[in-house]
């Protein structure tokens, strides 16, 4: 089948009507058709299935350590097509592009996320793949030993919409080992009864887990006799075994969930799936925080911080935030410069090294923040009072104080612990509000409750100058290199009482969170900075490498077809060019977009390491911050690692060995990524409720990318992308095409290219409803 090509034009719309509901019914749990649809492809047979050898037997661990030395085995982490489970990709060593694992057998039992060790085949029985014209194509085909596989997708956030995508690509290879399992083994999903069978069938939702034998024996007592009741009940299943010559695991159940398309069931499935610890915190954790309150700070503790509990502190955050683990300082000094302070709670303190609380906090590694709650890394007596810097109250914290310039240049700079009063309790809507009228007096009534020791007028000329440093240091920052590519983020209105969405908007990125941003980002490399120097060997950072080359290099040439000057050369290229070389017509913004979208996918993930891990300092660098060292210090109530950056800034930390550290970051990734697809479920689940509930809804959306039988699209009014499926909606998809070839034909003074009937526009938008 052919595919559908772009074609440069900036003065066209091409507009598609659907229906938004339809649209968006697979953001729910799969049905239990389409279940059944999908195990067709899985296998046909129930039951234990043929006792043929299916799966090779895992390498010996002596062989498995001797082919990683020689370079005959390559070790990384496996990723699983979302959309096409059949297609799993391990990444190459150098990082230039992916090694393509081509089926289930190949896979050898692994799961998304397991660490993987894979063996790699000469390049000559390597498949070979339709060779695009391209010289340059050509040349990177070359240079690399690759050929394309169509429509490859990367990651679960993002679908991957490139004509042809060109990684490594293996056709009789297998994981020789799972080196070591990260997927929790958990699933959520539905059970079939099989006549005559003393097991159940478990399909789980996510295609990427393969379908699990249960016994009869942990299903409901009515399963056998009432099946139907439970078709669209939602169940926990955890695999236990997966045999070398079964299609299917092994596996015992673990919960009843509820029904699907519930917010709670539902919400409940993607926690277990991705192995977050909502729990309930244990009494012996609850033991390690202070038993008599309310609680006040030791006289001996005070005297050993640097007292501020008189200057004029005050925190910025979300109108609803209640763990507040940041708050901002300014004062202007008679030589014309400035004290600027960023002060962090000081969760280390109650946290003490190597206690029961230290071990789960640890282990949990970070807060889970959903659309209705939040899962908390620490107890809420630490995270909403203990710790949080909540106005009118003598908090403990870590502060760095600066002298700046106007400029923003720093001239002097201290590291500290530190307590202080913050004055008053700002939302970034509140810090706006005085960004936006510089010269309006604000009354108390507008404002949250103020300390009567520092005056309003105070409050707003300390953010008008935090304001002012912040514009001079972002300009500076993107000048030197940085890049930013900020995506829509969706946000939902709640009911009070039933936490059901009433309403969803694309949340403002206003001034007043970039003044945050600015200080924090400085406040943290700063931090890096200081660490490295006292711990070479142990500082934990945080490092962003370059995008793979392979990626950009098809980025580019996307673009270049398109007729879009863009400059992927460099992360200050790309800044500039999303920025400026858009165009200014109706649709840029659209198009900027998609591009950021796009250009997002080409981008590696960030992680924490340990600074002895690593030799060569080069690989220290963060890609999009354009800076050399950088760490996360500022939010210690929901990040363990700004725990134990703290208690580096402290020297306070016992005799941690590298590997102790090492293992530790590796950890905090870990669960830094599952949290965050975490939060991007939960919010999918939310805008599915909202669009079932009060749908449909009409927006613009604009075409990311075109496949052989469907096309995805970002809904701009929503920040949402979405696969339209051509068959899912063929009828009116067939008139549309049909209307338009024949507008087309009438109207064109010249031919166009065309295929399959259709000629797309530059990003052209469609109409959905």
């Amino acid at each position: 089948m052919n595919r559908f090509s772009f074609i440069p034009n900036q003065n066209f719309s091409f507009f598609f009507f659907f229906f938004f509901n339809l649209c968006f019914a697979s953001l729910f749990t799969a049905s239990k058709e389409s279940l059944l649809q999908n195990n067709k492809d899985k296998g046909t047979k129930s039951g234990r299935g043929s006792r043929k050898q299916l799966f090779e037997e895992y390498m010996r661990t002596e062989d498995v350590s001797a082919g990683l030395e020689r370079g005959e085995l390559i070790k990384g982490v496996l990723r699983i097509n979302p959309k096409k489970y059949k297609e799993a990709f391990v990444p190459s060593p150098d990082g230039s592009a992916d090694i393509f694992l081509d089926g289930i057998a190949a896979r050898n039992r692994a799961l998304n996320g397991d660490v993987v060790v894979v063996k790699v085949l000469p390049p000559e029985q390597w498949k070979k793949g339709k060779e695009n014209s391209s010289p340059k194509r050509k040349e990177n085909l070359k240079s690399h030993h690759m050929t394309p596989l169509k429509g490859h997708e990367t990651s679960d956030s993002f679908f991957e919409t490139l004509a042809e995508v060109f990684v490594l690509h293996i056709i009789e290879d297998k994981v020789v080992i799972i080196f070591e399992q990260k997927h929790s083994r958990a699933a959520s999903g539905f059970l079939k009864f099989l006549p005559n069978k003393n097991f159940a069938m478990f399909s789980p939702v996510d295609h990427r887990i393969p379908r699990v034998n249960v016994p009869l024996v942990d299903c409901p007592a009515d399963f056998v006799s009432r099946p139907g009741d439970y078709e669209n009940v939602l169940f926990i299943c955890r695999i236990t075994h997966w045999p070398a010559d079964n299609n299917f695991a092994e596996g015992r159940l673990a919960k009843t969930l509820g029904q699907a398309g519930e917010i709670e069931p539902e919400t409940e499935g993607i926690m277990t799936e991705y192995d977050v610890d909502f729990s309930e915190f244990s009494e012996e954790v609850l033991n390690c925080l202070p038993q008599d309150l309310p609680w006040s700070i030791p006289a001996h503790e005070l005297s050993r911080r640097r007292d501020l509990r008189k200057e004029c502190v005050f925190t910025i955050d979300p109108a609803t935030a209640r763990d507040l683990d940041d708050a901002l300082s300014c004062k202007q000094l008679s030589d014309g410069n400035f004290e600027v302070g960023v002060h962090i709670a000081d969760v280390s303190y109650f946290v003490e090294e190597g206690s029961v609380l230290d071990q789960i906090a640890g282990k949990r590694a970070t807060s889970v923040y959903l659309v209705q709650k939040v899962i908390p890394m620490l107890p809420r007596l630490l995270c909403e009072e203990l710790c949080s810097l909540n106005p009118l109250t003598d908090r403990l914290t870590f502060s760095v104080i600066w002298k700046l310039s106007p400029e923003g240049k720093i001239l002097s700079e201290w590291f500290g612990r530190t307590v202080i009063c913050s004055c008053i309790k700002m939302s970034y809507d509140h810090a706006q509000s005085m960004i936006e009228a510089p010269d309006k007096h604000f009354s108390a009534e507008e404002l949250p409750p103020c300390s009567t020791n520092h005056r309003i007028h105070e409050i707003k000329e300390a953010i008008l100058n935090l304001h002012n440093i912040a514009k001079q240091l972002r300009a500076q920052r993107f000048e030197s290199g940085a890049l930013q590519l900020n995506q829509l983020k969706l946000s939902f209105s709640l009911d009070k009482e039933s936490s059901m969405p009433q309403g969803c908007y694309v949340y403002q990125y206003q001034d007043s969170n970039k003044l945050v941003e600015e200080f924090m980002l400085l406040a943290n490399m700063a931090a890096a900075h200081q660490i490295y120097r006292t711990y070479p060997e142990l500082a934990i950072l945080r490092r962003h490498p370059p995008p793979q080359s392979k990626m950009v290099d098809d980025l580019q040439e996307f673009c270049d077809q398109m007729g879009l000057d863009i400059d992927l050369n460099s992360s200050r290229g790309l800044h500039r060019s999303l920025n400026e070389n858009l165009g200014n017509d109706e649709y840029a913004a659209a198009r900027r977009e998609v591009l950021t979208h796009m250009c997002s996918r080409a981008m590696q993930m960030a992680s924490y390491f340990c600074t002895g891990a690593l030799k060569d300092e080069n690989s220290f660098h963060h890609y999009a911050l354009n800076v050399p060292l950088y760490t996360h210090f500022t939010s210690p109530i929901r990040r363990y690692v700004d725990v134990i950056v703290h208690r580096l800034l402290a020297a306070s930390l016992s005799d941690l060995s590298l590997e102790e550290v090492h293992k530790l970051a590796s950890h905090c990734n870990d669960r830094k990524t599952a949290s965050k697809r975490v939060q991007e479920l939960s919010s999918e689940l939310f805008f599915a409720v909202f669009v079932k509930e009060c749908g449909p809804l009409d927006s613009e959306a604009m075409v990311m990318g075109v496949l052989d039988q469907s096309f995805d699209v970002l809904v701009l009014r929503y920040g949402v992308q979405k696969r339209i499926y051509c068959n899912v909606c063929m009828t009116v998809f067939n008139f549309c095409l049909f209307s338009y070839y024949k507008d087309e034909a009438d109207n064109a003074e010249s031919p166009s290219p065309q295929y399959s009937g259709l000629t797309f526009r530059n990003l052209p938008l469609i109409r959905t409803t």
